[in-house]
């Protein structure tokens, strides 16, 4: 059998974008680690291909595993102490302020969750009832964090002359 006529194979070609995108928007651009954190998702999705339930669509429970793979990598790491990683990071908007930089920003101000749900809902248009299988929040929490992420973000661009 061609190993990439297997049914695993066509998964990862169909949601490898969309999973890395997550990542790039969970680490506020850093590709090399998105590109990790990726990778690491599809091998636990494919360790776990034979036991996968079908309870909920493939592509939610694969948003499950990275969001899972994306704490499990927030919970390892030991920030700086008494630094935030929006100021760790704060040099590199310096050099390059455009657009995509200000927004990745503006992200690095919302909480991880935050970030999560804006992901998710507004950049992947994922539904909120889908948004809540995948973290496990209540989909009244998932409009609340939206609604505050867009409030910071918006108060960020508009300080840094977008309108």
């Amino acid at each position: 059998m061609n190993p990439l006529s297997h049914p695993f194979a066509q998964f990862v070609k169909e949601h490898q974008a969309p999973i890395r995108r997550l990542f790039l928007n969970l680490t506020l651009g850093d590709s090399m680690l998105s590109d990790d954190l990726a990778q690491e998702t599809f091998i636990k999705a494919y360790t776990s291909w034979d036991r996968f339930l079908h309870l909920a669509s493939t592509r939610t429970w694969l948003y499950r595993i990275a969001y899972n793979v994306f704490y499990d990598w927030k919970r390892s790491q030991h920030p700086t102490e008494g630094l935030s990683p929006a100021h760790t990071r704060q040099g590199r908007y310096d050099h390059d302020p455009n657009l995509k930089d200000d927004i990745y920003q503006a992200m690095s101000l919302l909480t991880d969750t935050e970030r999560l749900c804006v992901t998710l809902a507004l950049v992947e248009d994922r539904p909120t009832k889908e948004v809540a299988r995948i973290t496990g929040l209540n989909e009244s929490t998932i409009r609340s964090h939206i609604h505050r992420a867009r409030e910071k973000m918006t108060r960020f661009l508009k300080d840094n002359n977008y309108d």
